[in-house]
Order: structure tokens, then C-alpha cells, then sequence
């Protein structure tokens, strides 16, 4: 099988490195020159709760000349355009493309290389992208171990070919195939929502965001959002990591109600005490975040469907803020969360 893995950022990094240590052979492809560079000099390597060096075949997308089975596409959502067009005659008809991107992109991505050709799924680890071939693994070993990912067909069946993407993708980690995708998908949202908002919001890590107990407030309060709007358009939430994120559906803005979701995140994400959220490493770097794909999911959906977002509209206008005046390090923009909600909640 011919496997390529698009987008060989922080994620990208250590699905080539742990695909090609395990002799799974997956070409490696990205759109920047300088990274396809180093990767061909010195490899892949991956640092931090994990120590895996490997290589593997490195292409910039303009070169490729073959045509590939199975595509892990790990490129940012707003890059999508222009990735899937240079990829699609490296597609024939049985190509399968995985979409482990953030957000809801099944429905995108098969507008480029069709419905027929597009799976999905979750990523559950977290990383650092170090500098071309180089990723930190900052989620704890055991996160990778168990809950890499969560993969389904978008209409719910299982197939032959989702098992064999499924058997590929646990010489990563550990992978579950899914028969409910919305439902991984709205998870996950909720997981990048809470705490990769409030990281890129704020400039900071996920145990610094969990630290800070205004911070901990805001994070319950987006989980309760992402919940709400979900829950309006019929999505059934997964048990993701070992646990169900619809319980952390607050049933009134009481302190005492907030106060006892507290432990449950500490105990799901506090495994994830050392991630950077990817949309922070993209404001340092001076680059275009995917909070529209995020955070702006529930915003967006929830001015559809009637239901007011503070906390989530908050995050999307820091973000912006930030990537417009190239500020990364804000920690003073937790005041912002309280500024335009109903006084009951702080």
C-alpha cells in the first residue's frame, strides 16, 4: 500500500516517524520547502514522552509523481484548497483520505477528492513542532498508547477498508474505529475548544490555563456551550480519552454547579499539562490560526440554532485580535471572558 502522510507539522512528525520506525513505509509530504529539507538531512525524530528516530521517502507536494492508497492528511483546515487540488492526481478511485485535521472537515474535504474517497477521525495526543523533522510529544506516553485515535467512515459503517486504515494507524498508537463520527467529531471540538482556546487565547499551557481558577471557570463554560449547540442538531457525544464530555453539561450557572466539573478536567486533560495548543505555536510563529475551525464551529452553530456562545465568541475574537496585532503571550485577556456575559457567572 502506497501511504502518504500530508502535513508533516507537530502531528504529522510522529505519525511518519512512528509509521516508518514500525516499517510501514509512508512518504512524508508538505508544502514547505525548508522542512522537506531536514527531513531529507536528518530524518524524523521525536523528543519529549517519547524518544523514535526514523526516515522515510520526503516530498514538497509539487514534486510527487506516483499515486497513493491511503493519505493521513494532517495539513491546517484553511490550507485545504490548495493541498487537496495539488494532491488529487495523485488519487485513483479507490484512494482512501483520512482526514485527522481539527474541527468537522469530512464534508470539505470530500468536495475536493469525493464522498466516496473520505474517511475521518480524531488525533487524542498532543505535540510541539520543533523545527523541520522535529516533535516534542507532550501528552503523557500512555495518552498515545491508548487514545491516539478515533476513526469512522461518515456514514457510520464499518468497512473492510476502515479496519485496514485502523490496523495502520496502531503502529502510531492506540486507534478505535468509531461508528458514530459527528459524535468523535463534536468531542473532539469540545477538547480543542476549551483548552486550545483558552491556551491560544491567553499565550499559555493547558496546566497553566487549569491553574489559574478564572481560567478553569472559562474552560467549563465553553465545554457547556460546545455541549448545548451539539446537543441541539442531534449529536450524540462518544466516550473519548475514557470518558463521556456530555456530563460536563452544567445544569445551572451556580459556583457549586462549575466548581464539580472541575475535577473532571483535571483528570482528562491534566494528562495534556505540558501541551501548547498548535493554534499558540501558530501565533508565535506569526502564522494564520484555525480558530474558525474551532471555536468559530460553535460560535457559527450557535447563531444558527439560537443559542448564545459568550465564552467560545470570546475566544474568536481574541484570537483574531492576536494574529492581527502578532501578540502571543496575554494572560491578561482572561478579564475579557467576563466582560460582555451575564454577571452570574463570574
Amino acid at each position: 500500500m502506497n501511504i502518504a502522510v500530508v502535513g508533516v507539522g507537530a502531528l504529522g512528525t510522529i505519525v511518519g516517524a512512528m509509521l516508518n520506525s514500525k516499517g510501514i513505509k509512508a512518504d512524508l509530504v508538505d508544502d514547505y520547502q525548508d522542512n522537506i529539507n531536514g527531513i531529507r538531512e536528518k530524518g524524523l525524530q521525536v523528543v519529549g514522552n517519547i524518544e523514535v528516530k526514523a526516515t522515510g521517502e520526503a516530498y514538497h507536494i509539487d514534486e510527487l509523481d506516483k499515486q497513493y492508497d491511503l493519505v493521513l492528511l494532517l495539513t491546517k483546515q484553511f490550507e485545504n484548497e490548495k493541498i487537496l487540488t495539488k494532491l488529487l492526481p495523485h488519487l485513483h478511485a479507490d484512494s482512501i483520505v483520512c482526514t485527522l485535521q481539527n474541527g468537522a472537515p469530512e464534508e470539505k474535504v470530500a468536495e475536493f477528492v469525493g464522498k466516496e474517497r473520505t474517511i475521518g477521525g480524531a488525533v487524542g495526543f498532543g505535540a510541539t513542532w520543533l523545527g523541520p523533522g522535529v516533535s516534542e510529544l507532550t501528552s503523557e506516553l500512555k495518552v498515545l498508547e491508548n487514545f491516539a485515535f478515533e476513526i469512522g467512515e461518515t456514514n457510520g459503517e464499518i468497512t473492510e477498508r476502515i479496519k485496514k486504515v485502523n490496523e495502520i494507524l496502531q503502529h502510531v498508537g492506540g486507534s478505535e474505529i468509531m461508528d458514530n463520527l459527528p459524535g468523535v467529531r463534536w468531542s473532539k471540538i469540545l477538547m480543542n475548544a476549551a483548552f486550545s482556546g483558552m491556551s491560544a487565547a491567553l499565550g499559555c499551557t493547558y496546566g497553566e490555563v487549569m491553574d489559574d481558577p478564572r481560567g478553569h471557570w472559562c474552560l467549563v463554560h465553553i465545554a457547556d456551550e460546545t455541549i448545548r449547540v451539539a446537543e441541539a442538531q442531534g449529536i450524540k457525544f462518544v466516550e473519548m480519552q475514557g470518558v463521556d464530555f456530555s456530563d460536563l453539561r452544567l445544569k445551572d450557572d451556580s459556583p457549586e454547579e462549575v466548581l464539580n466539573k472541575f475535577p473532571f478536567m483535571k483528570e482528562v486533560w491534566g494528562r495534556h499539562r505540558k501541551l501548547k495548543a498548535s493554534m499558540l505555536q501558530d501565533l508565535e510563529k506569526g502564522r494564520t490560526t484555525e480558530i474558525t475551525h474551532i471555536n468559530g464551529v460553535v460560535s457559527d452553530k450557535g447563531k444558527e440554532l439560537g443559542i448564545p456562545t459568550p465564552f467560545n465568541d470570546t475566544v474568536v475574537r481574541l484570537v483574531k485580535q492576536k494574529e492581527a496585532n502578532k501578540e502571543v503571550v496575554t494572560p491578561e485577556y482572561i478579564d475579557e471572558f467576563f466582560k460582555k456575559v451575564d454577571s452570574s457567572v463570574v
